[in-house]
């Protein structure tokens, strides 16, 4: 059974700041998708990531279908009336246009899709990430696809001997979608060459050479490049297919445990480790940190599973401490240097007419 996998996220409103969204934003988000979704939906998910939520749809209607995007999009607006009600910070923080326009892509929530030919077991997972951008899936994505290091079936497993293939986008191009294919082991250096640079080159899909099935999509869109100023961190969403011809979930999971440093956490502006975290996690230190969280499910003809938290096991909990203290560590440097984003990432932020006030006053000395 061919089926699309949708999962579309956005902050619509939190409660104490950027923490959590209210249980009434939830309810009123899930009963839209309830109501509205009966003939678009085969089945759906609703769940939350620090101040965002998500929704995990399954259909046949394929990528990029406008029905399924207007569901989506009138969830949160729905959603974001009980924030203005509530009075909750950020109400409608996400939706960055007054009127959907056919996809939410470029609209301001984080949406990824795809579109397979169901296995007779198909198990993937949903990441869903907060206070950081797309970028952070660039170094789970190389090391879980292409590293024998984490991904032992790289060796072992014939069905992916033959690798895969990488789309990858540069997300500072504003005019369309700039993309490059590579494929690896060959082109891994190549690969390597762009993803160093997570704020400018974001891995897009992965497709398994072998069989040329969908592997993992990962949601691109920037906010800054969509309002022009800073509105908030991208928090991206990522779908991937585990098991086969492709990594097993643990391969997949295994990077994650790197803690990786990556921008975000307080004003989207600062270097932080990526924390993962249990379902429903609310977002504290310093705005962040950075966190991502990791459901598993499995799909049959089109239902879903119950979620499994990938995340809430022992073993996590010692990573977490690991990214506390990365994270505090380099916290303790505050805004100088490596601590603080890149000036590509600053210039929609008030640092930059600083710079310019500042320039003004610059002097030429004489000898």
């Amino acid at each position: 059974m061919k089926i699309t996998i949708s999962a579309i996220k956005a902050d619509v409103g939190s409660v104490g700041g950027h923490q959590i969204p209210s249980q009434k934003l939830v309810e009123a988000i899930t009963n839209h998708v309830k109501d509205e979704g009966q003939r678009l939906l085969i089945d759906f998910k609703i769940s939350h990531s620090g101040d965002d939520t998500a929704i995990l749809m399954s259909h046949t209607r394929g990528v990029d279908n406008k029905d399924i995007h207007k569901l989506a999009w009138d969830a949160f607006v729905e959603g974001t009336k009980v924030a203005k009600e509530q009075g909750l910070y950020g109400a409608g923080q996400d939706l960055l246009k007054d009127a959907f326009s056919g996809n939410v892509r470029g609209m301001g929530p984080g949406s990824c899709e795809m579109e397979f030919e169901e296995r007779p077991n198909e198990p993937f997972i949903f990441f869903a990430a907060d206070k950081t951008d797309p970028g952070a899936f660039n170094y789970p994505m190389y090391r879980g696809f292409a590293d024998p290091f984490h991904n032992a079936g790289l060796l072992l497993a014939p069905d992916m001997a033959g690798g895969f293939e990488y789309t990858v986008m540069d997300v500072n191009y504003t005019e369309g979608d700039r993309v490059i294919t590579l494929k690896v082991p060959e082109e891994l250096y190549e690969l390597a060459v762009l993803l160093r640079d997570p704020e400018h080159y974001v891995v897009e899909s992965v497709r398994s050479r072998a069989t040329g099935d969908i592997g993992a999509v990962v949601s691109t869109s920037r906010l800054h490049n969509i309002a022009g100023k800073y509105t908030g961190k991208d928090d991206p969403v990522a779908l991937v297919r585990t098991q086969k011809q492709f990594p097993s979930s643990g391969e997949i999971l295994s990077p994650y445990a790197t803690a990786h440093y990556v921008v975000g956490d307080n004003r989207g502006s600062h270097i932080v480790a990526l924390m993962p975290c249990k379902q429903g996690s609310i977002i504290s230190f310093f705005d962040g940190p950075a966190i991502v969280t990791a459901a598993g499910l499995c799909v049959h003809n089109g239902k879903f599973t119950e979620i499994v938290d990938l995340f809430d096991q022992p073993f996590w909990d010692v990573i977490r401490n690991k990214a506390t203290e990365k994270t505090l560590a380099i916290r303790d440097q505050g805004f100088f240097g490596a601590a603080m984003a890149p000036m590509e990432e600053l210039e929609y932020t008030g640092v930059v007419q600083r710079i310019k006030e500042l320039d003004k006053k610059f002097t030429i000395r004489k000898e």
